[in-house]
């Protein structure tokens, strides 16, 4: 039941990991919203560390138009859209974020993601108009949730968030990996079906008069979920989704999720990391500042391979870093659900 997973789209399912936690690995031993709050964290705040990440990686801070004219708070006196978005308004400095920030560590891993929007935009601004766009809809999406794979507890550290003695140790890795394979995996079918539904409503495979079922069928057929109550044609379940009224391309998040752990292991390569690939962190890495902005600043000015190949040299997107990233948990998984069905 899509109920039971903790998100009201069963799309990430982070929200119920207390519950399905392994034996002894659970508590990861921090809470980033614990951190931020007791280090007197503000929305402001917030957000210079995340644009502190990508100072370290030489790229130029924001200017002070930025902090004067983004949104990071809900106004009192208005209703406001408080979906999170990052906005280009000249092509040149006028860089903004709109947020409704709260002290948590979700929203402490939005703004990492947002910024990775204002970046690339300032990056490919001097392209030709036609060009000011990213190398293909999953790089924009990508490129912050890259970085903020790289809040490690180890960057956690360096920016004086944790202490030093409280990182986690190599027995609390599963809980760390569960956690965010239950965000990032669990995503993956959610992020394909939701365009596969728009594109059966555009070429008429979904009739008008199965909208509601069309959505269901798919939810079951990739997720293996199923709505909580009967449903019907009366319905519009598909319509809770922002993406689906506010006509924005979907299949984009699916490609991000490939490509952001793509662009990750690709930094911790430039690095020189030699650890298990969750814990690299390449924060304050002057180089893999300058390969990425290599890829950033093409903009939409070559084929994507052309821009994936600057940053990672390879022209091929494919899924071996995520399997790479996840490794571990995969295989507690695999022992752990031996001779049971898995599937639907």
């Amino acid at each position: 039941r899509a109920d039971l997973l903790g998100n009201m789209w069963a799309q990430e399912w982070g929200d119920i990991y207390e519950i399905v936690a392994p034996a002894g690995a659970g508590d990861v031993g921090y809470d980033t919203t614990d951190l931020l709050k007791s280090k007197d964290y503000d929305p402001v705040k917030m957000v210079k560390a995340g644009e502190g990440f990508f100072s370290s990686l030489g790229f130029n801070q924001l200017p002070d138009s930025f902090f004067a004219r983004s949104q990071f708070t809900k106004p009192l006196d208005r209703e406001v859209v408080c979906h999170a978005s990052a906005w280009d308004l000249d092509n040149v400095e006028d860089l903004r974020i709109k947020m409704c920030i709260k002290i948590n560590g979700n929203d402490f891993v939005t703004i990492h993601h947002e910024l990775g929007h204002n970046y690339y935009q300032r990056a490919y601004n001097k392209q030709p108009f036609l060009y000011l766009n990213g190398a293909n809809d999953g790089f924009h999406e990508a490129i912050g949730d890259a970085i903020a794979l790289s809040i490690t507890p180890n960057y956690l550290v360096q920016i004086g968030l944790l202490d030093a003695a409280k990182v986690p140790s190599a027995d609390k890795d599963l809980g760390l990996l569960l956690k965010q394979a239950m965000d990032k995996v669990a995503f993956l079918p959610f992020g394909l079906l939701v365009d596969k539904w728009r594109w059966g409503v555009f070429s008429g495979k979904i009739a008008t008069a199965d909208y509601n079922k069309g959505w269901t069928d798919l939810r079951l057929q990739y997720q293996g979920i199923k709505p909580p109550v009967e449903r019907s044609e009366d319905n519009f379940d598909a319509g809770a989704k922002y993406h689906i009224p506010g006509n924005t391309p979907y299949t984009r998040y699916f490609l991000a999720r490939i490509l952001q752990f793509q662009f990750y292991k690709a930094a911790c390569d430039i690095s020189g990391w030699k650890g298990p690939l969750h814990r690299c962190s390449f924060y304050g890495n002057k180089e893999v500042g300058a390969r990425l902005n290599a890829m950033l600043e093409l903009g939409a000015s070559k084929p994507w391979p052309d821009a994936l190949q600057a940053f990672t040299g390879s022209r091929e997107m494919d899924g071996t870093a995520m399997i790479a990233y996840f490794k571990p948990l995969m295989a507690f998984l695999a022992k752990e659900n031996k001779r049971k069905k898995c599937g639907w």
